[in-house]
């Protein structure tokens, strides 16, 4: 999308950012890895370090940023307005006894939406460097995640202005 921060782009005169807030509005704590951008919630910014460090490094980056001690956290791309309280609430219930969970599409794609055990998370955390590049299915590899497929088109992102419109 031209490098654009998606975080601010508006979709149904809301912006991205809002609707994923919305889908984690009973957390504790939010941390948004990315450039500051005004919200209306209190959310932790953070970058990963170098930023644009790959998927997996920004994980990383949110998890560590974290002022409490969270057992579990919710990852969910910014760029899926269509993710509720709802698909987070059925991710947290597929994640207990394993070490996460994952919304996947009606091909059986991961979306970038889950529901992790920080244990397990910190568990597969490779070293600073490694993590540099690394995609977040090397990242996950290891880790027992349940599937949960999505309902609707709760799966799609905004990759593209089509995609938007």
């Amino acid at each position: 999308m031209g490098g654009v921060d998606k975080a601010s782009i508006e979709w149904r005169g809301r912006t991205l950012l809002e609707y994923a807030l919305d889908a984690v509005t009973d957390a504790a704590e939010v941390v948004v890895v990315g450039d500051w951008v005004p919200t209306e919630r209190p959310v932790t910014f953070t970058r990963e370090e170098p930023v644009r460090g790959g998927p997996a490094a920004g994980v990383l980056a949110g998890l560590d940023a974290f002022a409490g001690a969270p057992r579990h956290v919710v990852v969910l791309a910014v760029d899926m307005p269509r993710v509720t309280m709802s698909t987070v609430d059925r991710l947290r219930d597929a994640a207990e006894g394993r070490d996460g969970a994952v919304l996947v599409d009606s091909h059986g794609r991961r979306a970038l939406a889950y529901v992790f055990s920080v244990e397990a998370l910190r568990a597969a955390r490779p070293d600073a460097e490694a993590a540099y590049g690394m995609s977040l299915r090397a990242l996950l590899g290891e880790l027992d995640l349940a599937a949960v497929p999505a309902r609707g088109d709760e799966a799609h992102d905004i990759d593209s202005w089509d995609d938007l419109a």
